[in-house]
């Protein structure tokens, strides 16, 4: 079955809204390759101006970066999934290892994240992996399979359909250590058969699975050639217009 091909950028918290608005209209008017669906995963003050900048334009869509567990409430500061689907927003990235270290997010709370998006028409991007001891331990594949387990496998065969995967080795980030395209391959692998396993080798074989540990233009070939690899969630390098397309035109 051939699956989607995928380029997410996370923009995390940066770019003034000038710079934003620069970095999205450069990507939409580059040459891409628009078999490749592209995700802007930007800031949430910027949702609403780049979802209507980009709306015209083929195969480029939002993200969102986060959203609450609930649908509305007395939660200062917070965005509900309702809010984002009714400005447009087709996707929210859900449980990246930054949320889940800095704002102590677990697996039972991004099960109720989850739940609210699908309800409301929102794709999760759902983020997993595990952290240098983590890895070290041997115990690996074991961790990320129980945070599919924990978060996502409550979900019927329909609502896990809809669902796009990032694998984040948390390890090769930031640490000198380095993943290779074969170790990102091992995961990717190990969570389809977990996936095959709790619902059918049909549903393993649509989900998109995106690598997540720096990607970059020098490495993005590679990766993207792995067998279980269907792309990229992108960080440092989607907030250059030039290295995003490249890693768009990587497939």
């Amino acid at each position: 079955m051939s699956r989607l091909k995928i380029a997410a950028g996370n923009w995390k918290m940066n770019k003034t809204f000038e710079d934003a608005m620069q970095l999205s209209r450069a990507i939409a008017n580059a040459s891409r390759d628009e078999s490749v669906l592209t995700i802007l995963g930007v800031p949430s003050i910027y949702l609403k101006m780049i979802v209507d900048q980009v709306l015209y334009v083929e195969g480029l869509e939002v993200a969102a970066q986060n959203c609450h567990s609930q649908p509305s409430g007395a939660y200062t500061g917070e965005i509900s999934a309702p809010m984002l689907a009714s400005i447009g927003v087709k996707y929210v990235i859900l449980g990246h290892s930054e949320r889940r270290a800095d704002f102590a997010e677990s697996n039972s709370e991004l099960a109720e994240k989850v739940d609210i998006a699908l309800e409301n028409d929102l794709i999760p991007i759902f983020c997993c992996g595990e952290s240098l001891q983590i890895r070290k331990s041997g115990k690996h594949l074991e961790y990320v399979t129980d945070q599919l387990k924990d978060s996502l496998f409550h979900l019927t065969e329909q609502q896990f359909s809809k669902l796009i995967l990032a694998y984040e080795p948390i390890w090769a980030i930031g640490t000198g250590e380095t993943a290779t395209p074969e170790q990102a391959q091992e995961m990717h692998a190990h969570l389809r058969n977990a996936i095959s396993l709790q619902y059918s080798q049909e549903i393993a074989a649509q989900v998109p699975i995106l690598y997540g540990g720096s990607v970059k233009p020098s490495n993005a070939v590679e990766i993207f050639s792995q067998q279980d690899v269907d792309g990229g969630l992108v960080g440092g390098a989607s907030l250059k217009s030039d290295d995003f397309t490249r890693i768009i035109n990587s497939f």
